[in-house]
């Protein structure tokens, strides 16, 4: 028989329960604390379970809590080599949904745990049996870097509120960046009242601002509107400044780092792409991970939320678009990938220019690049083969061959459409263009068969 371990991991300990294949309670809810003693005791029922069930199949799940079930993990799969234990890693979003079509209305920590045990139970398929993640490591520095970048953003956002009530005259240098330069002259004259008694010499020892350029800004500061120029505002910007240039300098160093250490043949492999470079493919196979966990390349579009979202009932038809489900943080990452493939990548560049003659927007067309460099690297990481624009254009051809032959499949329907159906006056007009249509196709080919009635409004 298998056996259900739903774990509901918090900050410090962890609720359990323990259900069979029919979902009984095997083992009532209990609680262990994520210490020593904690996974200790987690061991021994373990054991006492499989010594009474010595053949019997235990699966147990965390849900992916931020890192918080981690040491819950790493314990359950120590655990694998001595007994028949299967230890899992679950999406939160998917026992989240399997909870609301079980129609449970009341959330504790004790219906989360019997939750995921069920979850295991109605969806065997979504459960990926991986023993560890293999870039756990790189993964903890890539998300370092990503924290560090948000820091930053936060600093110069909080920076530009400031530097425009101090020197409003200097935000004509920054448009869409913050200059280096700039953060140097703030950190040394933070207000308009300190940079317009400065003497043009000394501003221009900076680097990149030149001995004209510094006389404009000190001019334009003797004259400033400014409305804030006290020492409480002198003091904030000198060290917003400083921070942000120190966040800086740990992103590049961080980042040097992690492009120095890595050597995974996947991160190489994706870096014969035109446009793709060793940071960006890093990004890339963090979020893929194992790409055999992919059945197809639409699998892998759907959890970038590449994915077209139609829907369609009844007599309401909405347009397509782009799902944008999911991490945002995958897309991002395919985004400016893409931006610049499609400046220096043959394929990419081919298939924008032909969505924008078909009278697509901008954004439209890159979302389709988007989908299209995801499906090479999909095909790239499934076959290990590096990037070759023959090898694509092999594969439009044969899949342009397939779509042609199955537009000449019949519209699956049993019956043929029935005037007298109590059908609404959206649902009439299209019956009638679709009788139209076949009627043209009939006078056209010059075929002896009589088209389907037309049905009166």
């Amino acid at each position: 028989m298998n056996y259900y371990l739903g774990i509901d991991v918090s900050k410090g300990y962890a609720d359990l329960i323990l259900l069979d294949s029919q979902k009984n309670i095997i083992e009532k809810n209990f609680q262990l604390d994520d210490t020593f003693q904690g996974h200790n005791q987690l061991s021994d029922l373990i054991s006492n379970f499989f010594s009474k069930h010595s053949k019997d199949i235990l699966y147990a799940a965390v849900e992916s809590t931020g890192g918080y079930e981690n040491n819950w993990l790493n314990t359950l799969q120590k655990l694998q080599t001595q007994f028949n234990l299967f230890a899992v890693r679950l999406n939160p979003k998917g026992v989240h949904h399997n909870s609301i079509a079980g129609m449970k209305r009341i959330i504790t920590d004790k219906v989360s745990a019997q939750n995921i045990a069920e979850y295991m139970i109605n969806h065997p398929e979504k459960i990926n049996l991986q023993a560890n993640d293999p870039f756990a490591s790189l993964r903890s520095q890539w998300n370092y870097i990503r924290m560090l970048s948000k820091q930053k953003v936060q600093l110069v956002n909080q920076l530009e509120k400031l530097l425009y009530r101090a020197s409003p005259e200097l935000m004509v240098y920054w448009k869409k960046k913050l200059p280096n330069w700039m953060i140097q002259l703030i950190i040394r004259y933070p207000t308009s009242k300190k940079l317009s008694k400065a003497k043009a010499d000394k501003v221009a020892q900076l680097s990149y601002i030149t001995v004209d350029k510094a006389r404009k800004i000190v001019e334009k500061a003797k004259n400033s509107v400014a409305s804030a120029n006290d020492p409480y505002t002198e003091t904030l910007i000198t060290s917003l400044g400083q921070e942000i240039l120190h966040k800086q300098q740990l992103i590049d160093r961080q980042t040097e780092l992690m492009i120095s250490r890595c050597h995974l043949p996947e991160v190489k492999l994706l870096e014969t792409i035109p446009g793709v470079g060793t940071y960006s493919a890093i990004g890339l196979v963090l979020e893929i991970g194992t790409v055999s966990r992919f059945a197809s390349a639409k699998k892998l579009s759907s959890f970038f939320g590449l994915h077209p979202k139609y829907k369609q009932s009844g007599d309401g038809t909405w347009g397509m678009r782009m799902s944008k489900e999911g991490r945002s943080q995958p897309r991002e990452i395919l985004f400016m990938v893409t931006l610049v493939a499609i400046q220096h990548n043959p394929i990419i560049q081919e298939i924008f220019a032909k969505n924008l003659s078909k009278g697509k927007c901008k954004l439209d067309a890159i979302g389709v690049c988007m989908h299209k460099m995801l499906r090479i690297i999909y095909g790239m990481l499934r076959t290990n083969t590096p990037f070759n624009p023959e090898i694509d254009r092999q594969n439009q051809k044969k899949s342009h061959q397939k779509r042609k032959g199955s537009m000449d499949k019949k519209l699956r329907r049993y019956q043929k459409q029935d005037p007298d159906a109590p059908i609404s006056y959206r649902q009439t007009k299209t019956r009638k263009e679709q009788h139209q249509s076949q009627g043209d196709q009939v006078t056209k080919h010059e075929i002896r068969v009589s088209a389907l009635s037309s049905i009166d409004t």
